[in-house]
């Protein structure tokens, strides 16, 4: 997968230091995935959801979220944010549903 952007993952991990090491390990297998589908991603990350072309992964056991859209065809997966459970449950990431 193309993952877009690393520096905008990182930026995103500046602000919840705790998640830092876990989205860098994230990002490395994501990197070298070649994901088709959910039933795919759930091998790797089995708590994965997908939410139309939104891709959900939980980070630090739900205590966040990391959003992404992902478009399997072009292996392309673009980060849009690191939500907190509370930033989660408001449901403003759906705009990108």
């Amino acid at each position: 997968m193309n993952v877009i952007s690393k520096p905008g993952l990182l930026k995103l991990a500046k602000k919840h230091p705790e998640t830092f090491s876990i989205l860098i390990l994230w990002h490395r297998v994501a990197k070298k995935a070649s994901w088709h589908g959910l039933r795919e991603v759930r091998r790797q990350y089995s708590s994965a959801d997908q939410v139309g072309s939104v891709l959900i992964f939980d980070v630090l056991g739900g205590h966040y979220r990391l959003i992404t859209t992902v478009n399997y065809s072009r292996q392309k997966i673009f980060v849009k944010a690191l939500l907190t459970h509370k930033e989660y449950d408001r449901k403003e990431w759906m705009k990108w549903v």
